[in-house]
């Protein structure tokens, strides 16, 4: 069950009901969140367990730390961000520190967020929301771990860990974009006198989670 909390929307009160209803049936929950205002969003999925608490570009740090506590994963949006001009971001700083788990996706849809390439909410999520390129690259590619999976607009989760500590190498945007795009057609790319593309085998098992399986 997905709900849209904003004054130009419905009233938390209102989303209230619907959540207690979705639980009495068993239904699972997901909310857009804080996009435009502080509207307790946050805290409210996060007191009916919701797998996922969307936007939340104006969550305050109640909110953050009821997001942590219930293990709500914060999806980031920023083709909605880019297409509505927005200039505030997402607490990425407070969601990384209290653990909040976060996850990329597109949002996609014509009226506000008309974005289809993942690759590309991933190089957003950098350039808009500060994301260090391995935590984006890991925000993509885990959507089975991720308490989110079952939403339709989170393209996965990453952990709200320190990306050069205990993820691996510390990566540039290049490499990023070409980890991303494992389709592509080139056989090797070298920058710096180093091959970045494809990265040793080991390398890549890691950060896919794919150890023991044959790679593309």
């Amino acid at each position: 069950m997905d709900a849209y909390l904003e004054p130009i929307a419905f009233r938390a009160e209102e989303v209230a009901r619907v959540f207690a209803a979705a639980h009495a049936h068993g239904l699972p929950v997901r909310l857009h969140a804080d996009q435009l205002s502080n509207g307790g969003g946050a805290a409210l999925a996060a007191r009916f367990g919701a797998l996922s608490a969307d936007h939340l570009e104006y969550t305050d740090e109640a909110g953050v730390e009821a997001l942590a506590r219930a293990g709500t994963v914060a999806v980031l949006l920023p083709g909605a961000f880019q297409a509505l001009r927005e200039t505030r971001p997402p607490p990425v700083a407070a969601l990384r520190a209290a653990g909040v788990p976060i996850a990329l996706a597109t949002d996609l849809n014509p009226g506000t967020s008309p974005l289809a390439s993942l690759t590309q909410a991933m190089h957003l999520g950098c350039l808009l929301f500060g994301l260090e390129p391995l935590e984006a690259l890991l925000a993509d590619h885990r959507p089975r771990r991720s308490r989110a999976r079952d939403s339709p607009t989170a393209a996965g989760c990453c952990p709200a860990i320190a990306p050069t500590s205990r993820c691996g190498p510390r990566l540039e945007p290049a490499e990023l974009c070409l980890l991303a795009r494992r389709r592509s057609r080139a056989r090797a790319v070298f920058a710096g006198g180093r091959r970045i593309w494809p990265p040793p085998q080991p390398l890549r098992a890691a950060f896919f989670g794919l150890r023991g399986r044959r790679l593309p």
